[in-house]
């Protein structure tokens, strides 16, 4: 077992190179390089001063040559995050922080997504990134670390995206895009302010054949903000988004089908159409008023999402008469609302920020499951085998402060989940007995952080948390294969702790070092996988070990870069039995051990950029007992172009990209412990897209 490092002498010895570095660091520096969070803090501060991981992505680097589909496309700059893009619009992306949601078959879990304040993960963790609309994106914040157990269950990172607000005159503006692959992408959008109400609308739609085949996908999105202000003090926001998309499903490869043809399919995608279609619809409200330096905000949101899955499951195995069938088909109807109050006073020599609120969110499924054949005849809806109520509800209080003073900065916080799972079975057919039933998790969450002023250029900084993970609703649906809900799953509970470095270089470059220690007991990881269902268990202890580092800088006025590196060791600490005996010592699956990014922007002339990109990612396993090939280390390279043209009220961008210059093949993404072997999910080879955008403004 390779030795495992500590924390505290690396944190010492940074500090110590460290402390040298130039103090002069002028506010220029400050104003370019310290955007302005609230994530985390929930109240406005500087990254630089926050006691946690923190990247902010602003609206040039999540739009600037990028075509704006995948989330991916911007986040695969952050240091310890994976997101992979996995040419598969069915299940979405794959994004973990840290290893948190490396496993997760479809959508997003471990980690918390929030759009706009409003929760675009549910209640019992499961996310999905895709509802992100970045055409009116203005800035995403990633937080990593102890400082995401401020938000609660499934927090081992918080993506946060917030969208345009509407300021100026009137514009309208469109858009169009292609690329490879038969890959389309059509906008039309207005913004702007008119007599105090302020509003952004933007419509999409994007269509492609997919690089593998049976893997085209349609999707439309749309997306309204109004903002008004009733007085001097308050202001009030609605947003409504809509998000409707029919994708074919390519399934994983095995190891010989990728390597024999990395584009194909698994037959069976062919013989049951495997196919996805998503009708997603939600809206809030956020109001927002002063009272003197005091915050109150109210948020509440509604929303309604359907989603119909044909799957490959075989005819033979869905003999058994406790089996749910191969199409999922459910409708989900959730709302929340989320209270806090910012209370910002002078004590003892310094300022205290304090934040109380509390967040309620709840989600009802009716689900249903089908027999995807009839006859002989695959991929149509059969007989029911399957009708309940899922129910998820969580109601979280919370409160945290922090008190600031002269080279000090210390921060804490409180937070206490209670998450309940309720189910209703509704089909009680022969020997399929009731599985309703119910489930209740509670937990307390402390965080402590504390930063100290090296000098006007260095903050170093120490955080701890408690965390906890409850299973998502996926999860707990089966016990075992051939048995119903698994209500005995216990939440997994870490501990997590980091140290830092952040620091101005010179006048235009700034460093952020992260070294952090995360260890888990009771990680939920796959017991046994067959016909189409898994089920899950809670193993023994896990231990995450990593070192995180970011670099930007403007080399002269033309000519800037980023650098992000993460390596994290990612092991079982304890063995455990499951279809196949796993060792203590183990890597967790899913999870590359070294990630990298590096980018070179020059912009010869006013309105032109120029940039090339590296990507770099270790090899990565496949399943717990690690004895299946792995995905191999991949190395690609992008290119970028963009171009910017203003003449009077008209405004004209263009963009065009190349991704994996080179034609590199390699395995993009892996499906954790998939019952088949299927577990490859294969990258494009040399791609390209070109776009162009018009405004006008009144």
């Amino acid at each position: 077992m390779p030795p495992r490092f500590a924390i505290a002498p690396i944190a010492l010895a940074l500090a110590s190179a460290l402390a040298g570095i130039a103090q002069a660091a002028d506010d220029s520096a400050s104003l370019t390089l310290n955007p302005v969070v609230v994530t985390g803090s929930r109240a406005e501060a500087a990254s630089f001063d926050m006691p946690a991981a923190i990247d902010v992505l602003d609206r040039d680097q999540i739009t600037a040559g990028q075509p704006r589909i995948n989330a991916s496309e911007a986040l695969v700059a952050v240091p310890g995050v994976v997101a992979n893009n996995r040419q598969n619009y069915a299940q979405d992306l794959q994004i973990s922080t840290r290893g948190f949601g490396a496993r997760s078959a479809f959508g997003v879990r471990g980690v918390k997504l929030i759009a706009d304040g409003i929760p675009a993960s549910m209640p019992d963790g499961q996310g999905q990134a895709a509802t992100f609309n970045l055409d009116v994106a203005e800035r995403m914040e990633v937080l990593r670390g102890p400082y995401s157990a401020i938000y609660g269950n499934h927090s081992g990172g918080v993506i946060q995206l917030f969208t345009r607000e509407p300021t100026g005159r009137p514009s309208v503006e469109g858009g169009f895009a292609a690329g490879s692959y038969g890959t389309t992408k059509a906008e039309i959008g207005a913004q702007g302010q008119v007599d105090g109400i302020g509003y952004v609308l933007d419509a999409t739609r994007l269509k492609t054949d997919g690089y593998r085949d049976h893997s085209a996908a349609t999707r439309e999105q749309a997306f309204a903000k109004i903002t008004t202000k009733p007085d001097d003090v308050s202001k009030l926001t609605f947003v409504v988004n809509g998000f409707w998309q029919r994708a074919d499903d390519p399934l994983g490869l095995d190891w010989a089908g990728y390597k024999s043809n990395p584009r194909g399919v698994a037959q069976a995608a062919l013989d049951y159409n495997t196919r996805k279609s998503i009708d997603h619809l939600q809206g809030g409200v956020a109001y927002e008023r002063r009272f003197g330096a005091d915050l109150l905000q109210l948020t509440a949101y509604a929303g309604q999402r359907s989603v119909i899955q044909y799957q490959s499951i075989p005819r033979t195995a869905q003999t058994p008469v406790r089996h749910s069938g191969g199409i999922i088909d459910f409708d989900r109807n959730f709302y929340g609302f989320g209270a806090r109050y910012i209370a910002v006073r002078d004590m003892a020599g310094g300022k205290l920020t304090t934040t109380a609120g509390i967040d309620y969110d709840a989600s009802t499924d009716e689900r249903y499951g089908y027999e995807n054949f009839v006859g002989t005849t695959l991929g149509v809806k059969g007989r029911l085998r399957r009708q309940e109520t899922n129910a998820v509800e969580s109601l979280d209080p919370y409160v945290q402060t922090e008190w600031a003073s002269g080279n000090w900065a210390l921060s804490a916080g409180l937070r206490h989940s209670h998450v309940k799972f309720k189910v209703d079975d509704q089909y009680i057919v022969g020997l399929n007995g009731d599985d309703s039933g119910s489930r209740s998790y509670s937990k307390t969450t402390p965080v402590l952080g504390v930063v100290y002023k090296l000098n006007p250029a260095v903050n170093l900084y120490a955080s701890a948390a408690r965390g906890f993970e409850t299973p998502t609703l996926n999860e707990m649906f089966y016990a075992t294969p051939t048995t119903g809900f698994n209500f005995g799953l216990d939440p997994a509970r870490s501990r997590h702790y980091e140290a830092g470095v952040k620091a101005f270089v010179g006048n235009a470059s700034r460093l952020n070092v992260a070294v952090f220690q995360v260890r888990t007991e009771d990680e939920l990881v796959v017991l046994a996988s067959s016909g189409g269902r898994t089920s899950y268990q809670n193993a023994g202890k896990t231990l995450r070990q990593g070192i995180e580092i970011a670099f930007d800088t403007a080399w002269q006025r033309n000519l800037t870069s980023r650098f992000a590196v993460s390596h994290l060791r990612a092991i079982y600490d304890e063995g455990f039995a499951s279809t196949t005996p796993v060792s203590a010592g183990n890597a967790m699956p899913g999870i590359p051990r070294t990630s990298g990014f590096a980018d070179l922007v020059w912009k010869p002339l006013p309105g032109i950029a120029a940039a090339v990109e590296g990507i770099y990612r270790s090899k990565v396993y496949v399943e717990d007992a690690n004895t299946a090939t792995p995905a191999p280390s991949y190395a690609i390279a992008n290119l970028r172009l963009t171009a910017e043209q203003k003449t009077g009220p008209w405004r004209f961008t263009e963009f065009a990209r190349i991704d994996n210059l080179f034609d590199r093949n390699y395995v993009g993404s892996v499906i954790v412990g998939d019952g088949n072997g299927r577990y490859y999910e294969p990258a494009p080879g040399r791609n390209g897209m070109v776009g162009v955008n018009v405004r006008y403004t009144w």
